[in-house]
């Protein structure tokens, strides 16, 4: 199985973008608090989620599909390079997520990036403080992140189960976890 240290070195190695690994740290921390939560295995779930992205960058227009050419050159298990792929899938892919930690990354991936900018436009600029209800009034503001796609959001909510507000608050848990690392420690 790969370790984290490995996967993060190839995350590295194919993204020089900050952005792009700040959103593979910040993804890491809520599929790895989602497992614990569950009772799942954290490493393979903050490993898949931490890599999820690792073609983005190089080969956008190919996106899961160099991922899944990528994953197989590294010797990585099926089930890892199908937990990657699925995430885009009826975007960019058709591998369908069909375990649980499949439909939990494709429901928080881009949620990830509303509440991170969420954080940026408050005054501390910090995860550690933030409710639901400020993500919230930005998910409304379409305008706000404009790049989210909300209804792949409530999509990938309907598919684990959760009400809206509850995977928000599931995001936001994980996402404090890893706040230094995020760079969302902010103020506070």
């Amino acid at each position: 199985m790969p370790t984290r240290e490995e996967a993060l070195a190839l995350l590295r190695k194919y993204n020089e973008s900050e952005s792009l690994i700040i959103h593979g740290l910040t993804v890491e921390a809520v599929m790895r608090h989602a497992a614990r939560k569950r009772g799942e295995d954290e490493e393979k779930w903050a490993v898949i989620g931490l890599v999820h992205d690792i073609d983005y960058e190089k080969y956008p227009e190919q996106h899961c599909l160099k991922a899944r050419e990528i994953l197989e050159g590294e010797g990585w298990p099926e089930d890892y390079i199908h937990g990657v792929c699925s995430h885009g899938w009826g975007l960019c892919c058709d591998e369908e997520p069909r375990e649980f930690m499949e439909k939990y990354l494709y429901a928080c991936d881009e949620l990830t990036g509303l509440i991170y900018a969420t954080c940026l436009m408050r005054p501390g600029r910090s995860v550690l403080d933030l409710e639901v209800k400020s993500v919230k009034k930005k998910w409304k503001t379409k305008g706000f992140a404009a790049g989210v796609d909300r209804d792949l959001v409530l999509k990938g909510a309907g598919m684990i189960g959760l009400e809206l507000e509850d995977l928000i608050q599931e995001c936001i848990d994980g996402m404090k976890e890893a706040a230094g690392a995020i760079g969302l420690k902010g103020e506070i």
